[in-house]
C-alpha cells in the first residue's frame, strides 16, 4: 500500500510540473483584445427642449412612475415586476446563460474519469499459447481493475480563455436584455394605465354632455309645444343627443380592451381588473421631474445600448477562438490504477500501473476553412459594431424626439384648456339666449358639438402629455 501512494505522488508531481511549464509558456491569447468603442455624442442637450422637463421637484429615474404620485400605478408596476411572463422568460434566459458560462469555464479544468472492471477469462489450450499450455490445460483467471483517467487541454494560445471571455460577455448581454425588457414593461404598464384613465375621462365627458343635451331637448320640445320654435329644433336636439350617445359604446369597448391588455402585462387573466377599475379617477398629472443628465450618461444608462456593447465584446472574442485553430493543441493526459488477479493483492504495491502523455494535435491543412472562419468572425464583429453604433444613434434620437413631443404637447394642452373653458361658457350663453328667444337652436347645437369634441381632445391631450413623459423616461433607460 505505501508503494501505491508513492507511485500516485510521483504521478501527480510529474503532472503538476508539466502543467506549470506549459501554463507559463502560454502567456497571451491570440486574436484581438477587446476595447470598448468610444461614444460619439453631443456634449449637452439643447437647452430649449429641456425647459419643460426641468420643472418641479426631482424624481428618481429608476422609479420614475412615482412622479405621478398615483398609488394604483405604483401597485401595478410591482405586480408586473413579479407576474409578467415576458420578464420571467428573460430571467430564465439569464439563468441559462449563467449555466452556459459555467460550462465554458469548466474547460479550464482537467477531466477526470474513474473506472473499474472485474473479468474472468480462460485461454484456449489449442490457441496461440498452445505450446506453453500446461498438461491439464489453462485455468480460468480473475482480473480486478480500478483506476483513473485524466486529461487537460493546455490553453497555450488562449482558445479557452477567449471562449470564456465570449461567454462572459454573452451572459452580461442577457442581463442587459432583461433590464431592457423591464424598462419596456414598466413603460407599457404605465401607458396602458393612463389609457384606461383617458377612456374613463372621455366616458365622463360624454355622460355629462348627454345630460346637458337632454335638458336642451326638453327645452326644445317645450318651446315647440308652445309654438315658440319649430319641430326642426326638436329634430336637431334629438340628432345631437343620439350622436353623443352613440359614442359611449365605443368608449366602453376601448376602456375594456385596455384593461384586458393591462391584465396580460401583469400576467393575469383578462377581466380580473374590472372590479379594481369600476370607479373612475382622473388622468394622473406628473408632480416632479427627472434630471436628464448629459447625453453620454443617458446612452450609458440604456440597457439596449449596453446589451449591444456586450454582444460586440462577445463576438470580438470569437475571433481569438477561431484564430487559435491555426496553432497546435496540447493536451496533457494520464492514467493511474490498480490491477490484480486477486482482490487480496489489489491494493498491494505491485498492483499499481500509470502513464503520462502529451499528445499534440495540429491541423496543418483544412482546405482554407480555418482562415475563412477567422474572416467570418471578423465580419460578424463588424456587424456587431455597426449595430452598437446604430443603437447609440437610436437612443439619442428617441430622447430628443420625446423631449420635443413633450414640450409641444404642453403648448397644445394649454390651448385646448382655454378653448374648452370658452366653449363651456358658450354653451351656457347659447342655452340662455335660446330660452329667451334671442337665438335659434342651430347655435346651441353647434356649441354643444364643439364642446364635446374639445373635451375629447382635452382628455386625449392630457393622456398624451403623460404618454410623452413616459416615452422620455423609457428613452432615458429608466426603470431598472
Amino acid at each position: 500500500m505505501p508503494s501505491t501512494l508513492t507511485s500516485f505522488s510521483t504521478f501527480r508531481r510529474r503532472c503538476l510540473t508539466a502543467c506549470a511549464a506549459l501554463a507559463m509558456a502560454g502567456c497571451a491569447a491570440v486574436g484581438p483584445d477587446y476595447v470598448e468603442p468610444e461614444l460619439t455624442v453631443p456634449d449637452a442637450w439643447h437647452m430649449r427642449i429641456v425647459e419643460q422637463v426641468n420643472d418641479g421637484p426631482e424624481a428618481s429615474l429608476q422609479s420614475w412612475w412615482t412622479v405621478f404620485n398615483d398609488p394604483a400605478l405604483n401597485q401595478l408596476i410591482e405586480r408586473a415586476r413579479s407576474g409578467n411572463l415576458s420578464l420571467q422568460t428573460s430571467a430564465a434566459r439569464v439563468r441559462a446563460a449563467r449555466a452556459g458560462l459555467a460550462i465554458t469555464r469548466g474547460e479550464r479544468m482537467p477531466v477526470l474519469d474513474g473506472a473499474g472492471q472485474t473479468s474472468r477469462t480462460r485461454q484456449s489450450d489449442d490457441g496461440w499459447l498452445a505450446q506453453v499450455a500446461p498438461n491439464n490445460g489453462f485455468e480460468a483467471q480473475n482480473l480486478y481493475e480500478l483506476g483513473f483517467d485524466a486529461s487537460w487541454e493546455i490553453d497555450l494560445f488562449g482558445r479557452i480563455r477567449r471562449s470564456i471571455e465570449s461567454a462572459q460577455a454573452e451572459y452580461e448581454s442577457t442581463l442587459e436584455t432583461e433590464r431592457d425588457v423591464m424598462v419596456t414593461l414598466f413603460a407599457e404598464v404605465a401607458l396602458t394605465y393612463i389609457e384606461v384613465r383617458e377612456f374613463q375621462a372621455r366616458i365622463r365627458y360624454a355622460t355629462e354632455n348627454i345630460a346637458v343635451q337632454k335638458q336642451a331637448l326638453e327645452l326644445a320640445r317645450e318651446r315647440n309645444a308652445t309654438g315658440l320654435s319649430s319641430q326642426l329644433d326638436v329634430v336637431q336636439a334629438e340628432a345631437t343627443l343620439s350622436m353623443t350617445q352613440a359614442a359611449l359604446p365605443d368608449l366602453e369597448t376601448a376602456r375594456t380592451q385596455s384593461l384586458y391588455r393591462l391584465a396580460v402585462l401583469l400576467g393575469e387573466e383578462a377581466g380580473k381588473l374590472d372590479t379594481e377599475f369600476a370607479v373612475a379617477t382622473p388622468i394622473p398629472r406628473p408632480t416632479g421631474r427627472i434630471t436628464l443628465g448629459l447625453p453620454v450618461d443617458v446612452v450609458r444608462q440604456r440597457p439596449d445600448v449596453r446589451a449591444a456593447e456586450r454582444r460586440l465584446a462577445a463576438q470580438t472574442a470569437q475571433i481569438g477562438v477561431a484564430t487559435a485553430a491555426l496553432y497546435p493543441e496540447f493536451t496533457l493526459s494520464g492514467f493511474i490504477g490498480l490491477q490484480s488477479r486477486s482482490t487480496n493483492d489489489l491494493f498491494s504495491g505491485n498492483s499499481d500501473f500509470w502513464g503520462v502523455s502529451l499528445p499534440v494535435n495540429w491541423n496543418l491543412y483544412a482546405g482554407g476553412r480555418v482562415l475563412s472562419n477567422i474572416e467570418l468572425q471578423k465580419e460578424l464583429t463588424e456587424q456587431r459594431l455597426l449595430e452598437y453604433r446604430k443603437s447609440v444613434l437610436n437612443a439619442l434620437a428617441e430622447v430628443k424626439s420625446a423631449l420635443v413631443a413633450y414640450n409641444n404637447e404642453h403648448e397644445r394642452l394649454a390651448a385646448l384648456r382655454r378653448a374648452t373653458t370658452a366653449t363651456q361658457e358658450g354653451v351656457r350663453l347659447a342655452m340662455v339666449q335660446y330660452d329667451t328667444g334671442l337665438t335659434d337652436y342651430n347655435n346651441v347645437m353647434t356649441m354643444q358639438r364643439d364642446l364635446f369634441q374639445l373635451q375629447e381632445q382635452l382628455a386625449a391631450s392630457e393622456a398624451q402629455l403623460d404618454f410623452e413623459l413616459i416615452a422620455l423616461y423609457k428613452a432615458a433607460g429608466g426603470g431598472w
